[in-house]
């Protein structure tokens, strides 16, 4: 006989005889319509992790990453007796980025899911890719309405297989509109996004919630990321004589509008707001009293809870530094929904072997339902939204006080349909 026919027909004969053996993949036909992932005894299971690791945001993205590592860890790093493999890519918080790291993590037929990512701008170009290629995505930070949905319909960039647990923002810009109408009796705005689906996102949120209670938003502007002269924008706002300006950038663009305009004394008297983006410690330190009586909406913290302090208590283990700030909570809750729905769905066989279906994990996934998460109960709907929402509207009082300080000066807090 032939020495490739000899070494054949063994194999041949194990596979038979042995249900998913070291010889043979898995007996049967995959029966999942979005395919399976099948993991061999002693392969690692591999998850895709996307976040922004370099440029302005890289901060946020390494607690992603943090709150990811923190509920591996409580598993001892192994799902179902496997090792788990981190395929991780940077987005640098562009949305070119995301695609083309979302491209680089379904190259390998072997990822199950992908964990990310960080920005809003750079999920909707990951999440078309993802979607396409049968896999399903979870975020622990994303909040833009446009990725989810909006006036519970269907936004512009869902896409088949992403969640959050981070709360949707549609909320955001109404709550801030609130409170500036109602609370502070402000009848003109003035609003200024960079372009990208997040901060257009609020600053549209804000402008239907405030028309719509009777006020009117004069000038609706954007500025492009990186800009540093602020100068035209802040004298138009000036011009269409606004007394509210609500500018729910990140940094180092918001650092620039804040800066520039209490150096403009005809903006002295003009109420200054953001969002959750400039909820910083570094944004604080770069700007100290300039942020002075300036608002900010953001959600709701967490209540504080025995499972809050252990998880802390592992961060300063793990990491040597208490945690920067609350983003790693609701990471932690993303990836232990992710992994509960893996270990749901797989199919073992022997000696270790996993068959995962791509459809059964997305079905798992929308299919979870009071998850005892650490940021809240989650429950995630059709459109991929977790969390439920809650905002609060904060006023720096006292910048040596740091981000603590703000977060304990809530104003009001808006929390729709509680």
């Amino acid at each position: 006989m032939h020495l490739a026919a000899r070494l054949i027909l063994p194999c041949a004969l194990l596979g038979a005889i042995f249900l998913w053996s070291g010889c043979a993949p898995a007996p049967e036909p995959c029966p999942d319509k979005l395919g399976c992932v099948d993991i061999g005894p002693g392969e690692p299971l591999k998850l895709g992790v996307i976040q922004a690791l370099t440029g302005k945001v890289a901060s946020l993205g390494q607690e992603q990453v943090r709150g990811l590592e923190l509920a591996l860890a409580r598993r001892g790093d192994l799902v179902l007796g496997h090792k788990v493999q981190l395929l991780t890519e940077d987005t640098g918080c562009r949305p070119e980025g995301g695609a083309n790291a979302a491209l680089k993590v379904v190259a390998d037929p072997k990822v199950v899911a992908i964990f990310g990512t960080t920005c809003s701008g750079d999920a909707a170009t990951a999440a078309e890719v993802m979607s396409k290629a049968g896999l399903s995505m979870i975020s622990g930070n994303n909040s833009a309405p446009f990725l989810t949905s909006i006036g519970g319909q269907r936004a512009p960039k869902w896409a088949a297989g992403y969640l959050r647990t981070a709360p949707n923002e549609e909320s955001a810009g109404p709550a801030a509109a609130r409170h500036a109408f109602v609370q502070l009796g402000i009848r003109k705005a003035a609003t200024i996004n960079d372009g990208d689906i997040y901060t257009r996102g609020l600053t549209e949120g804000f402008r239907q919630e405030f028309e719509k209670l009777g006020g009117r938003v004069v000038l609706d502007a954007t500025v492009n990321k990186n800009d540093i002269n602020m100068e035209p924008v802040l004298t138009a706002v000036v011009n269409a004589k606004a007394d509210l300006l609500f500018f729910p950038l990140f940094q180092p663009e918001g650092n620039h509008v804040l800066l520039q305009a209490r150096k403009m004394p005809s903006l002295a008297k003009t109420v200054l707001m953001s969002d959750g983006s400039l909820i910083e410690g570094s944004f604080i330190e770069a700007v100290k009293e300039a942020a002075i009586g300036m608002y900010f909406v953001g959600p709701t913290p967490p209540a504080k809870s025995p499972g809050l302090e252990t998880l802390a208590a592992e961060y300063q283990a793990r990491y040597a530094m208490p945690a920067p700030t609350i983003y790693y909570i609701s990471a932690f809750d993303a990836a232990n929904i992710l992994l509960a729905a893996i270990e749901k769905v797989a199919v073992k066989g022997k000696d270790g072997w996993l068959r995962i279906g791509r459809q059964a994990l997305r079905d798992a996934l929308y299919a979870t339902a009071n998850h005892p998460g650490l940021s809240g109960q989650l429950t995630c709907n059709e459109f991929g939204d977790c969390a439920a929402q809650s905002f609060n509207v904060l006023r720096l009082t006292d910048p040596a006080a740091g981000v603590e300080g703000l977060k304990g000066n809530v104003v009001f807090t808006f929390a729709p349909g509680q």
